[in-house]
């Protein structure tokens, strides 16, 4: 539709749920901490009361000022980018997206702070615009809990979006909304649930995935869930703390069936590879993992029932301490970091993860070829999980307590499927460059865990998330307890 236009309402329209509650709980918990998610859970009655009662508005700024009164502006931006995404994303309506993408200029607004959705909308639905509230922040970048509209009503908003162009081709929106008065600005209105319509299947333009994303919360905390997982937390932290004390004081050939009477479970697929007759007879095998959690390598050598060192870049030294196998820190200097590596495999089998950071979504990151200068003995092995309350990696908090995070989960389960070890013609011994055989263990990974493969990095991964490349420096003992505090603030503020 050439010069069309479209103004669509987020909540109830663009993405299914009315009520954008569950996602101010996200940033209460992730930006701010525990107490001011029980506080705002404790006040979802009363603003439902206020909502049912026709003051639905003032149950809205209550909801926002409790959500980000003392917030800093940099961490409210920062879980806009790093968190929300995700969770708006799985929420989004299809069929409403399919209509909003084949018009040329798309317009959003919004009833919660534009602040929230903005890079969302903008980056992954290819908004154009959105209109939203405006929370004030005082001269020290806090937010007050208060907002602001700019520019009188929010038709009146729409309206100065097409001052200098015709009114708006299509408005996307609820009937009883009143955060939907722009519709009567709209030459054509559509309302919620919407139909499958040939015409924008033909013009059908996928929304930018989120490849990327952070936050400890797996599920979206409605309500329900929300009380689910305040209930769980004491219990999840006892859990952590048995689990983790039996992977470091249990032999690996007993932890499989330990784990289990305390809710864990490996899958294990494949046939893993015999260990060699005897230490130093032959060059050890080379596990290429796909990375998920930094539990990958520890998983490994659980089922191969003997500790595999592990490669490692940038984890913490707390990390390498409780850690229950070896670990070889790499410089990221790449002739040093080849003789390590080859330093290992002379004395037996190690274990690395060549996208050299985690990613949460079914994507592969970019392999760096470096595993494939030194050895043929190579052997892909796919790694998964899948948890129910918290994510086990960060990249906003510190990583010593992914562990924890992973353990704290109900009934945590890690997938572990062996391919068979690289022929000699896919090696570089039969003239491969180390980048296509990186490649291509990347593809066949891929296709074993049903991923897509990527082009990204760390770096990029980072930048995204967290506005850095991802280095972990090493830091006083103090700054260390201060960083555990911040991670820990949603337990313990």
């Amino acid at each position: 539709m050439e010069s069309s236009s479209v103004v669509s309402e987020l909540e109830g329209t663009l993405v299914k749920d009315p009520d954008p509650f569950s996602y101010f709980m996200l940033v209460a918990f992730e930006a701010s901490g525990l107490v001011r998610f029980v506080v705002l859970l404790i006040l979802w009655p009363f603003i439902q009361l206020l909502d049912m009662s026709g003051m639905g508005d003032v149950g809205l700024r209550l909801a926002i000022f409790v959500t980000f009164v003392g917030v800093h502006e940099s961490e409210i931006e920062s879980v806009s980018r790093a968190v929300l995404p995700k969770f708006y994303m799985d929420d989004l309506d299809m069929e409403a997206w399919k209509i909003f993408s084949s018009y040329e200029k798309r317009v959003v607004v919004t009833k919660t702070p534009r602040v929230m959705v903005e890079r969302f909308l903008k980056e992954h639905l290819r908004a154009d615009e959105v209109v939203g509230r405006e929370l004030t922040v005082n001269r020290f970048g806090f937010a007050t809990g208060f907002t602001r509209s700019e520019g009188g009503s929010i038709a009146d908003r729409v309206r100065l979006l097409f001052e200098d162009h015709p009114q708006p081709d299509m408005g996307l929106g609820r009937i009883p909304s009143g955060s939907s008065s722009f519709l009567s600005t709209c030459r054509e209105q559509s309302h919620p649930p919407f139909i499958n319509n040939q015409e924008h299947n033909r013009q059908f333009l996928r929304p930018i995935p989120v490849i990327f994303h952070d936050g400890r919360l797996v599920k979206r905390p409605v309500p329900s869930t929300a009380l689910l997982i305040i209930l769980w937390i004491p219990f999840g932290i006892l859990l952590a703390i048995i689990r983790v004390g039996i992977g470091l004081m249990l032999p690996m050939w007993l932890i499989p069936y330990i784990s289990q009477l305390f809710g864990g479970k490996i899958i294990v697929k494949g046939k893993p590879p015999q260990p060699p007759p005897a230490p130093g007879s032959s060059s050890g095998v080379l596990f290429v993992c796909t990375h998920r959690t930094l539990m990958d390598p520890v998983v490994l050598s659980t089922v191969l029932q003997r500790r595999i060192p592990a490669v490692t870049y940038s984890i913490s030294r707390i990390s390498e301490i409780l850690s229950p196998i070896p670990t070889v820190r790499l410089t990221r200097i790449r002739h040093v970091d080849a003789e390590k590596i080859k330093r290992e495999l002379a004395k037996g089998d190690l274990a690395v993860c060549p996208e050299g950071t985690t990613c949460r979504e079914p994507f592969l990151l970019r392999f760096s070829a470096l595993f494939a200068e030194l050895t043929d003995r190579i052997v892909p092995v796919a790694m998964n999980y899948r948890v129910g309350f918290f994510h086990a990696t960060t990249a906003r908090g510190w990583k010593g307590l992914d562990p924890i995070f992973f353990f704290m989960n109900p009934r945590p389960v890690y997938e572990v499927t062996f391919l068979n070890q690289l022929p000699v013609e896919a090696t570089c011994s039969a003239g491969k460059s180390p980048h296509d055989v990186a490649n291509y263990v990347q593809r066949i990974l891929a296709a074993t865990l049903g991923f897509e493969c990527t082009n990204f990095t760390r770096k990029d991964k980072y930048r995204v998330l967290a506005g850095n490349d991802g280095t972990v420096s090493y830091i006083s003992f103090l700054d260390q307890m201060k960083k555990v505090v911040t991670t820990f603030k949603p337990f313990i503020q």
